[in-house]
């Protein structure tokens, strides 16, 4: 009887065994082993997966829809966003997929002491929800990020205000701010740091720009902007010069190439120069003009002798049908021609020519009398974005970058509330500045002593702004923030476009949080203020308020 119960004994202690050993290899089996942790998270391979697709983000929409709507470009096919604000349903899914990671950084910085890592992270964190707010309004915030943890469900959570999300950012920044001061480098891997190769200093300007940047922008709302700013701008740490631009390099390698790839003649040459830039261009005679955009391929030439409006031949005797494409011809020394009639039609024969913004696709493709209408063709009247930024070389290295933000936007920036009285330096000097930090950053600061004679500085917030769009090219999604602020540039948009004759204030909340989230994104949208132009979608739509802008008069 003894041996059989230690028999029965020892099969149910090697059976237990046997299933906590089970337990042990599921739990493993379990394991995503690509999956970042917070156990194995090494900040310094985190640190990449954070900056890399941030600032990647950041520029795609700065040359893409926003530089639509800030009437940089416009598309002559598939122009949904970028020419008409189809924003209506635009998911925030890849904002939270950095963040992700990027709270994994900030929490295993912190857990090891590693204060340059954790202000990088606070610093992101920042950069990212402030995205968000500015694109969207209300969002989750103080319970995203988190899933679902304990007794509470954060897989469906509530909205922060956009009010609360600014008011983290300050914080996040002005905490970044102090461990950058501390000097501290413990662990930090120069290669790791995309945007300043591990300098604390940099991060600290960086960061300090980015808190300037946010008090400026909720500024209308509160009255502790001035101060704060008042007090950075004493301090000195913030970005000044061109050199210390916040930026991140394109290496041309596969997986890292500028995003406007001049591939096919259906795609990227759908990207046209915008009038409402080229005209300004034009007038003020601004040399980077031809950093950023091609000449015309075909030039209208006046000729009162030729019958009929427009002669069906170049001027050298190529037939218009078979004029070779843009591809072709782009960079060589032969000039193509064509011949009008100035009597009989209106053309506009200038060597740099922009599409008015908001025209119907077949008006694009037919703009100043172009013959060839299919979609996707070029319109060989009309400038194109220079082939520098269209066929994803890295030459010249320094204009393919993604910035992040600049000491142009600084000094505009500042010159700005400098006309509104704040003690940040005189409004001349930072504006004249920001001119010069523009030209620098395209390389054209030799032509600064003939520019500024053509935009010297008048005094007036109209100026100041309108350099500042200038310069925000690129960059545009900063000259939408500014323009629903203050109302400067003042767009319209063409009569035949179907929605409002201005571009719109915000990203409509994406179907993902509308059909899994309905309750919380419904309290959000009830927040929201509509317009005159939110039609028939009603609070959700892109031209209505968030509370950054109600009660303002801007920018309509």
């Amino acid at each position: 009887m003894k041996n059989r119960n230690y028999y029965i004994k020892l099969l149910v202690l090697i059976f237990a065994i046997g299933i906590f050993s089970a337990c042990e290899d599921l739990t493993d089996l379990n394991k995503n082993p690509n999956a970042i942790n917070a156990e194995d998270g090494n900040v310094n391979l985190l640190m990449p997966s954070v900056l890399g697709p941030a600032a990647k983000n950041y520029l795609n929409l700065g040359i893409g829809n926003m530089a639509g709507a800030m009437q940089f470009i416009q598309q002559s096919g598939w122009a949904g966003g970028t020419n008409y604000f189809e924003w209506d349903n635009e998911g925030w899914e890849s904002y939270y997929d950095i963040l992700r990671t990027n709270a994994l950084l900030i929490e295993n910085a912190n857990k090891n002491g590693l204060a340059f890592h954790e202000g990088v992270g606070l610093t992101m964190r920042a950069f990212l929800f402030g995205q968000i707010a500015d694109y969207w309004g209300d969002a989750p915030y103080t319970m995203a990020l988190q899933g679902n943890t304990g007794e509470i469900d954060y897989l469906y959570p509530e909205y922060d205000s956009q009010e609360t999300i600014y008011s983290g950012i300050i914080s996040d920044l002005e905490t970044a701010v102090t461990l950058f001061a501390s000097g501290d480098v413990t662990s930090v891997d120069g290669n790791a740091d995309l945007y300043f190769s591990g300098d604390p200093e940099a991060w600290e300007k960086f960061a300090n720009s980015l808190l300037i940047r946010y008090y400026v922008r909720i500024s209308n709302k509160t009255s502790e902007s001035q101060a704060a700013v008042e007090a950075i701008v004493a301090g000195g740490m913030y970005i000044k010069s061109a050199s210390e631009d916040a930026t991140m390099d394109y290496t041309g390698g596969s997986d890292d190439t500028w995003p406007l790839v001049y591939d096919s003649e259906t795609s990227s040459t759908r990207n046209l120069s915008c009038s409402t830039i080229i005209d300004q261009l034009n007038v003020t005679n601004d040399p980077r003009k031809s950093v950023w955009f091609a000449p015309v391929a075909v030039k209208w030439v006046a000729d009162t002798n030729i019958e009929g409006e427009a002669s069906d031949m170049l001027a050298d005797g190529v037939p218009t049908p078979i004029l070779p494409d843009w591809i072709d011809y782009q960079g060589t020394e032969v000039e193509y021609t064509r011949l009008y009639n100035p009597n009989d039609v209106e053309r506009n024969d200038s060597e740099y020519v922009g599409v008015p913004p908001g025209l119907l696709q077949a008006d694009i493709h037919s703009f100043n009398g172009c013959e060839n209408g299919a979609q996707g063709r070029h319109n060989y009247h009309v400038s194109m974005l220079n082939s520098i930024f269209m066929d994803g070389s890295p030459e010249p290295g320094d204009l393919l970058q993604a910035r992040i933000l600049s000491a142009a936007e600084m000094h505009f920036t500042l010159a700005e509330m400098a006309l509104d009285g704040w003690n940040v330096g005189d409004a001349e000097n930072h504006y004249n500045e920001g001119v010069r930090a523009s030209l620098e950053t395209w390389g054209v600061e030799d032509d600064y002593d003939a520019f500024i004679t053509e935009v010297s500085f008048n005094g007036t917030k109209d100026q100041v702004l309108t350099q500042k769009w200038v310069a925000s090219f690129c960059n545009a999604t900063e000259a939408w923030n500014d323009y629903k602020r203050t109302g400067y540039p003042q767009f319209t948009l063409s009569d035949e476009i179907a929605r409002a004759p201005y571009p719109a204030l915000r990203f409509g909340y994406g179907s993902d949080e509308l059909n899994n989230n309905t309750s919380n994104v419904n309290a959000a949208i009830e927040r929201l203020e509509t317009t005159e132009y939110s039609g028939l979608i009603g609070k959700n739509s892109v031209y209505s308020k968030t509370w950054l802008l109600q009660g303002t008069g801007e920018p309509y």
